[in-house]
């Protein structure tokens, strides 16, 4: 007999375990280690084949369930992780709780994609890993935020590979029951729905809660039988269909994420849009204010645009959505109504050129001109957004293109393993990560050498033995001689220096740069002295096969009767896998072209367990790279796909691996331990772990990001949004007047180390405190631009409205490096966010 718990009917807990239900629906605690041992006693084989608790709970004989509530090891077992589980749950104070009267903001994290669990599949990669460690971060943190995306019935591709090394693509379907999830319900009681307005009828959504420690995230599902059969099929695949899905896709996350907070109560001072997928919640957040207040559209876009934080993570014109002008007709025309205005006025906020009328929609475009920060995902991608969207800026410096960054990071928690977080817990105490770190990195540098090394062996023996079980089990699948399959058995050396490849397979992040001598990387193998092996892995999106034929390229190579049998390539690259692959590999390996890792994540996630990093200065690398920490390939500049630049590449890394990787790696001392390649690894997991977690992400995202955005958001929309109205009619007075603005003359005096400026400015009607006149110079050395106000003087005799500015400034540069300009400005706006207009003297 079974008993409904949480809505869903499961085989009787006994009372002894009461609390498991609510460890196996806690996607923050279920990723981590510490109810591991819960869930493989319950039951072992499902636990390594899924890690889905909640899955394991649905299956189990409620006689097992007997037979352990009886067992007083595994009761005492269940009761301690239970009570750690409601302390963690019941803090009383976190870090974010810490700062102050600001501790008040909620934020919506919207993304199409959560990876916080392989029990959870709907996600395709590194945004989606980002977006579940965030959230997972967020809980550790104590920070009000709540996720919303959708819930794909089929997520994204599970990947095999048959023996002649061809990727095969299947859907698996993903069965809501089965996964760690909950109906999310009102009030009431009743299942939470809304919907939206789609051409000629309505499309209803379902919404289902997952927890994820203080956290919860909502996920939409058009599967549901008040819509059509191809309605129920949108929120099918993640990243499925053609591009009439997609938008489809984008209006569910954006216009009715937006109404289901609305529908549960949740009124978010900071809507957090991760990528451009989600940027039609901002139009959908303005039509609200503008409904609730009474106000034209451009009004509440004024307003609510504040509360609004965008993050990029494209670093090429191409990776962002385009819909054309007769898609967004199609599908919003009815939602232009609401919003008050015309096709145009609506289609111009996604476009480059507002006045052309075939320009297609850019949802990244809508996604800027809808929010009040813009960010990149690492200090380089910073600098190639600014250069991405400065079209968007006519005649305004790169330099000066609003769009900061912050760095990506990961959730360390998730991906240590479990003797590194029992050495970190020793060294740094349970809470590491759940304050400001700032203690970690001088607890790392007292581990002794030994601890460190055998950290390393640990981890890359379990590693060894987990690709010798899920090798022979792929070998079985694809049909392949039992010798070949009893031969994974026992591949790899638990004591080689084992190096690790894993991401998408796409042609610039150059998966196969190490076969570009295939000779000279089979010498490299072959060493019995010094051996090393390569374990790879990563899928090809179905509709690449550029992508899928780099799959072939390792696979053919692996195949050579002259390849050691050192290189393994492991299909369907998912989370399960990296996580065994980051705990165990001594060194991650990483070439895209440069600059086209925005961040990446992946070599973030060895950090802790001792890994060290080989990799292309691009992302993430670019700002954590120095010859104490790892290596570097490239030399930091842009070659863009040059064969010969590729080739010179590969050489550098030949080089790399013989001449110095692999040396250091062998050169032990008397108690085999190669002190060289530890301290590396010390200084690696001392400086760059916490430097390059979520934890530091996450809360650079709410001191930097949230905090101004939410307080500007605030003062914008009180009273009736009256500060809002007013930004919107000095905007519109600006651009009004804005031809009548013109220099006169200009003249300059340098001496003794100083420069005095003096020009005429005739403002016709312009009120000159719309505007600041400045003088400005272009950056020298990476260093900021120069920009000094110029203070107005008198009248200009017999002028309408000119006036005589002057600034007088000490610096050795010269004259022809300054120039005037005149700049709107208002202390309230930002600037050239809203408003980009600008006026340089000649």
């Amino acid at each position: 007999m079974k008993h409904r718990t949480l809505g869903y009917m499961l085989p009787p807990i006994p009372k002894e375990l009461e609390g498991l239900e609510e460890l196996a629906l806690d996607l923050r605690w279920a990723t981590g280690h510490a109810s591991d041992a819960i869930w493989d006693r319950l039951d072992h084989e499902l636990w390594e084949t899924t890690r889905n608790p909640w899955l394991i709970l649905q299956t189990i004989a409620a006689t097992r369930l007997k037979e352990l509530g009886a067992d007083p090891s595994f009761v005492a077992l269940v009761q301690e992780h239970v009570a750690s589980y409601h302390e963690a749950m019941q803090k009383s104070t976190s870090w974010f709780e810490s700062q102050g009267p600001d501790s008040t903001i909620t934020t919506v994290y919207f993304c199409m994609e959560f990876g916080l669990s392989e029990a959870l599949p709907i996600y395709s990669g590194g945004l989606g890993i980002l977006a579940g460690d965030y959230l997972k971060t967020s809980s550790d943190l104590g920070v009000p935020a709540v996720g919303v995306g959708l819930l794909y019935q089929q997520g994204y591709f599970r990947q095999a590979i048959d023996a002649n090394g061809q990727q095969h693509e299947y859907y698996p379907f993903n069965d809501p029951g089965q996964l760690p999830i909950m109906p999310a319900r009102e009030k009431n009681g009743e299942w939470a729905m809304v919907n939206v307005e789609f051409p000629g009828r309505t499309v209803w959504l379902r919404a289902w809660k997952a927890i994820v420690g203080r956290v919860t995230l909502y996920l939409l599902d058009s599967n549901v039988p008040l819509n059509s059969p191809a309605d129920r099929g949108i929120t099918s695949e993640l990243y499925g269909g053609g591009t009439e899905t997609r938008i489809q896709q984008e209006i569910l996350l954006g216009i009715g994420g937006w109404r289901l907070l609305r529908k549960l109560g949740i009124v978010p001072d900071v809507c957090h849009l991760n990528e451009g997928h989600a940027a039609f919640v901002v139009l959908e957040r303005a039509r609200d204010w503008m409904a609730e207040h009474g106000k034209p559209f451009d009004v509440a876009l004024t307003a609510t645009r504040a509360g609004n934080v965008f993050t990029t993570h494209t670093p090429v014109p191409a990776g962002f959505d385009l819909f054309s002008p007769e898609l967004m007709r199609l599908y919003l025309g009815h939602y232009i109504q609401k919003l008050g205005i015309d096709d145009e006025h609506l289609l111009a906020l996604g476009r480059k050129n507002p006045a052309d009328p075939n320009e297609p929609f850019n949802m990244a475009y809508l996604a800027i001109r809808g929010s009040g920060i813009i960010n990149g995902v690492s200090r380089l991608h910073g600098e190639v957004s600014r250069r991405l969207f400065q079209p968007l800026f006519p005649r305004w410096p790169q330099y000066e293109v609003p769009v900061t960054h912050v760095t990506n990071g990961v959730h360390v928690p998730t991906w240590e393993s479990s003797d590194a977080d029992s050495e970190w817990e020793a060294a740094c105490g349970k809470d590491r990560w759940g304050g400001d770190l700032a203690h970690i990195e001088e607890a790392l540098r007292n581990l002794p050498a030994e601890t460190i090394w055998d950290l390393r062996n640990k981890g890359r023996r379990r590693l060894v033995l987990y690709v010798r079980k899920r090798l022979a089990q792929q070998r079985e699948a694809q049909g392949t001689s039992a010798a070949y399959v009893q031969q994974a058995r026992g591949i790899l050396d638990p004591n080689a220096l084992t190096i690790g490849f894993a991401r998408r397979f796409a042609e610039y992040k150059r998966p196969t740069l190490l076969l570009h001598d295939p000779e000279r990387l089979i010498r490299l193998l072959a060493n019995d002295d010094r051996p090393v092996q390569l374990i790879i892995a990563g899928k090809a999106h179905p509709r690449d096969d550029i992508g899928k034929a780099l799959v072939k390229q390792w696979f053919d190579f692996i195949k050579r009767p002259d390849v050691p049998h050192k290189v393994v390539f492991l299909a369907d690259y998912d989370i399960a896998l990296a996580q065994q692959l980051v705990q165990g590999v001594d060194l991650w390996l990483n070439n895209p072209r440069r600059p086209m890792e925005a961040s990446g994540t992946s070599g973030m996630k060895v950090l802790v367990n001792g890994g060290l990093n080989c990799s292309e200065l691009d992302g993430w690398w670019a700002e954590a790279y120095n010859p104490k920490v790892g290596w570097a390939i490239g030399d930091g500049k842009e070659h863009g796909d040059d064969p010969a630049w590729d080739a010179h590449e590969a050489e550098q890394l030949y080089d790399l691996l013989e001449k110095e990787i692999v040396p250091m790696f062998y050169d032990r001392d008397d108690y085999g331990i190669p002190r060289q390649w530890v301290e590396m690894m010390r200084e690696s997991m001392a400086t760059l772990t916490g430097r390059f977690s979520t934890n530091r992400m996450v809360r650079e995202y709410v001191e930097k990001l949230y905090f101004p955005a939410s307080q500007t958001y605030r003062k914008r929309t009180e009273k009736d949004g009256a500060l809002a109205e007013q930004l919107h009619q000095w905007n519109q007075s600006v651009a009004a007047m804005w031809e009548q603005l013109h220099f006169g003359k200009l003249a300059s005096q340098q001496s003794d180390g100083k420069l005095r400026f003096q020009i005429q400015v005739y403002f016709g009607e312009m009120p000159p405190d719309f505007v600041s006149v400045q003088l400005y110079a272009d950056p020298l050395d990476g260093s900021e631009p120069e920009i000094y106000p110029m203070a107005k003087g008198a009248e200009l005799p017999g002028s309408i409205g000119g006036f005589l500015y002057t600034v007088e400034i000490e610096t050795e540069r010269p004259v022809e490096h300054y120039t005037p300009r005149i700049v709107p400005f208002n202390p309230d706006a930002k600037v050239p966010l809203e408003n980009h207009l600008i006026l340089w003297y000649k």
